[in-house]
């Protein structure tokens, strides 16, 4: 199992390319069920989450032409048929393969699924939404079972919360729906837009993506597409942190700062300066960081995919920050790790008091999870000594080649392998 190494203390400065969108990618691979005609994705992260959905809807027969970041995903030859525990464990979006499968073929078995140790994460919102539709779900020995006797039908459709993941299947699912699908209390996120352009392109007719309200026409015509990943936002806000704790200067290609408009807040509030390229954004610290509050909200709030890698920032600010995580209740595996390289910091609930600005110093950590994994990435790169990070291929999943990525950039960071 890989290792990371990590000697603290180099200030971190030149350009980093920001991949494709990996929560993006994962539904715009599960809605190419939806149709027969081919969906040619640009932009694809080279991670391993993108690989096993693709190896996912492989199992199911469809044909992949894939380079390094593109694939193309054939599903005329498609059948739906159970996606086993075993192919689903390792993350949790596999799930998004039930809506589309369903919506084609009348009938859908997806295992319930796995991912990171984060919290419960329940189900309970796609099947709700797909039941609405008119399917028929049961959950048998383990296995999610979702029939639909006809077809589904347009209805309006209230998410107890803003799920994306929830709001991801209804909008899917609702395309091959008779009628028209209003979807109220939906997720707003970048991603959904993004999965409402793919969908758009191959075919569907869908509205107000990006709002509370999204309106899906069904009765799908389905064609040919081709569809351009948006950039990923955790990824840029993740090198963003990095230059930020390293007192460095990161121009991030192909980052949009729309997307990331309570990060940059946060972080200037913090000391650090961003501002637009031509190519992206560019952030830099020079003076000393200080302690912010933040609280992960829904988009267009703190996205609880950053709070550990702000939490490792905090640590070097001067004060005390309070980070309080609303999104997933068990979402603070990183600090034990945390505290292990010296960072003070008390735990109360949901609630995490970091008292910063003391040295952190180099040992040996364990990754949790895919975003805890990268929180001990940032806090090694400023530890006074050598930090070794097991279990990295968290990282792998969700971080295309951050190691040569910070590399490049100067930091003294080497994968070791068993």
């Amino acid at each position: 199992m890989d290792r990371l190494r990590i000697i603290g203390g180099n200030r971190l400065e030149g350009a980093v390319t920001i991949s494709g969108a990996k929560n993006a990618a994962l539904p715009q691979i599960a809605a190419a069920l939806l149709s027969p005609y081919p969906l040619e994705l640009t932009n694809l992260p080279a991670v391993n989450d993108v690989e096993n959905m693709l190896g996912v809807v492989q199992l199911h027969g469809a044909r992949i032409d894939r380079s390094p970041h593109a694939a193309i995903i054939d599903t005329s030859a498609v059948v739906s048929k159970e996606t086993s525990y075993d192919t689903v464990r390792r993350m949790r979006a596999t799930i998004l393969v039930l809506g589309p499968l369903l919506a084609r073929f009348g009938h859908a078995r997806v295992s319930l699924p796995g991912g990171c140790a984060i919290g419960a994460r329940p189900v309970n919102m796609h099947v709700s939404a797909l039941a609405a539709l008119g399917a028929d779900i049961a959950i048998e020995n383990g296995v999610i079972v979702a029939s639909a006797q006809g077809s589904l039908r347009g209805t309006r459709i209230v998410l107890s919360s803003p799920s994306v993941g929830a709001t991801e299947t209804a909008m899917m699912a609702a395309t091959a729906a008779k009628g028209e699908t209003e979807i109220l209390n939906a997720a707003r996120e970048p991603e959904v837009v993004d999965l409402a352009a793919c969908l758009n392109a191959m075919g569907a007719r869908i509205e107000g993506a990006g709002t509370h309200r999204i309106l899906v026409e069904g009765d799908t015509t389905w064609r040919a597409a081709r569809h351009a990943i948006i950039p990923d936002r955790i990824e840029a806000g993740t090198y963003a942190i990095a230059a930020a704790i390293t007192g460095g200067q990161l121009e991030l290609t192909h980052a949009r700062l729309e997307h990331l408009a309570s990060v940059v807040q946060a972080l200037e509030a913090a000391g650090v300066s961003v501002w637009p390229s031509d190519r992206g954004l560019i952030v830099s610290r020079e003076g000393p960081l200080k302690a912010v509050d933040i609280t992960t909200e829904p988009y267009p709030g703190f996205p609880t995919d950053l709070q550990a890698q702000f939490m490792a920032l905090t640590c070097r600010s001067q004060g005390a920050s309070l980070l309080r995580e609303t999104i997933f209740e068990n979402r603070f595996m990183h600090v034990p790790e945390l505290m292990r390289l010296g960072a003070n910091i008390t735990l109360q609930g949901t609630t995490a008091l970091v008292r910063g600005g003391e040295p952190l110093h180099g040992a040996q950590v364990m990754a949790t999870d895919l975003r805890a994994s990268v929180s001990l990435v940032l806090a090694g790169l400023v530890c006074d000594g050598e930090t070794i990070i097991n279990r990295v291929y968290h990282l792998d999943r969700g971080y295309e080649q951050l190691d040569r990525k910070l590399r490049l950039c100067g930091a003294d960071i080497e994968r070791i392998s068993s």
